[in-house]
């Protein structure tokens, strides 16, 4: 990517490099609030990821002293499935401490910038170089301090590193905006569904004489004044009791290794570690294009992981092929926001159910999709509710999409950057 300019060794310009422990007792010292314990579920790439980030106390906290972490240092992941993703640590999680998992790099920031160093360990290039370093191995994929010590760093002028750290800063912020109003947004849509259709706060309104609150007369007129008893309880009057395989067809995918790419014509593999990050990457796994059409993932679909780590998302990294372990929920009847948000609201009782191992092997099975139940309106009028819901879906894609092109723009710019190609640089 740099072949005419000069290279440093990383190791020569680091102040440190080093991984962290776990606690001994593991999960079970975690506490609710305290120094956080960052873990490689918490580093992505380019991007820090506050859910699921656990807590130690003060005595755990000194004994993992030597691996303090400082605002904006550069965070590694250094072993398992998550090898090589990359980021600088925020100062809102400071106190901090890193796991076994976790390599902190900090560099002398007066010869190294630790953000230029970050977005060039994320690099295409970059990743694709530490992803087969880590798998030259004969166990599991491992990046060692020796490795990490001498990688070769683009020998670059200070101020150069810091205007290329801006530059792709700048599309990063829009990025981080995006996924800001995503949050937003799907808190919004969480919230009006639970209200409309788990609570049932227009109907209970027009029941006491009320309207309504936060909608107009046509759409109030939607909601009946009245209840019936049902096997959920009392729901609106005149709606339907229904599983949740009955609103949506959940497709299984595919064991995938029996479909090899030919030659360079495939499709990424899409498993539970692609619908956690939200893309795929040099990393993932590759099958043949000829697939069945049921199998295929395109932007947009709605992916629900059932074995391992359950989850259910809008799948927006692109075209790929659908591993065994996840369903893509589809439907000709109802619309899409339906059937995600009914399969989110009971994710909490699937993973619960996957909990206990003793009866379903760590797994939800197709049983559990005809026991969850959900409340569904007449058919005529979902489809005046689609009119709230669809547009907020629409634009929490769009976002999405949008971020995809950044980021593919961002990478695309850091090897013209560091060639001195564009102005000001």
């Amino acid at each position: 990517m740099t072949d005419a300019i000069g290279r440093l060794r990383l190791g020569d310009y680091a102040v440190k490099i080093g991984s962290g422990a776990t606690p001994r007792g593991g999960q079970d010292v975690y506490v609710t609030t305290g120094t956080s314990l960052v873990r490689s579920q918490n580093v992505y790439i380019n991007r820090f990821e506050r859910a699921g980030l656990a807590f130690i106390d003060d005595v755990e906290a000194e004994k993992l002293s030597s691996v303090a972490v400082e605002a904006g240092d550069v965070l590694l992941n250094i072993t398992g499935d998550s090898v090589a993703r990359v980021c600088q640590a925020p100062a809102e999680i400071l106190p901090a401490r890193v796991n076994q998992h976790v390599m902190i790099i900090r560099t002398r920031t007066e010869e190294l910038d630790q953000t230029f160093l970050r977005y060039y360990l994320a690099s295409p290039q970059m990743q694709s170089y530490m992803l087969g370093l880590a798998g030259a191995g004969a166990t599991r994929n491992a990046l060692t301090k020796g490795m990490v010590e001498g990688f070769q760093i683009p020998d670059l002028d200070i101020s150069i590193q810091r205007e290329i750290a801006r530059i792709l800063g700048t599309l990063d912020d829009k990025i981080d905006l995006n996924r800001k109003m995503n949050a937003t947004l799907e808190a919004m849509a969480r919230a009006l569904f639970k209200s409309w259709f788990v609570d049932f706060d227009p109907v209970r309104a027009k029941a006491e004489g009320r309207d309504p609150a936060g909608m107009d007369a046509e759409t109030a007129a939607l909601f009946p004044d009245a209840f019936e008893d049902s096997p959920l309880g009392d729901i609106p009057r005149g709606w339907r009791v229904m599983p949740l395989d009955e609103i949506a067809n959940y497709r299984n995918g595919l064991a995938l290794q029996k479909y090899p790419p030919t030659g360079n014509d495939y499709l990424p593999v899409i498993k539970i570690r692609e619908l956690r990050q939200g893309y795929v990457d040099s990393s993932s796994d590759k099958a043949s294009p000829n697939i069945i059409a049921e199998c295929i993932v395109e932007d947009g679909d709605v992916l629900f992981s059932w074995s391992g780590s359950l989850l259910v998302d809008f799948w927006t990294g692109g075209r790929g092929a659908l591993n065994q372990h996840l369903f893509k929920v589809t439907s000709r009847e109802y619309p899409k926001w339906l059937y995600y948000l009914w399969t989110h609201r009971h994710l909490d009782a699937f993973i619960a159910t996957a909990a206990d191992k003793a009866t379903t092997m760590g797994h939800i099975q197709r049983r559990h999709l005809s026991e969850a139940l959900c409340v569904v309106p007449h058919f005529e009028d979902l489809q005046v509710l689609n009119r709230v819901f669809e547009p907020i879906f629409e634009q929490l894609i769009a976002l999405r999409l949008e971020s995809r092109t950044l980021a593919e723009m961002r990478d695309a710019l850091l090897p013209r950057l560091m060639r001195g190609e564009l102005v000001g640089v």
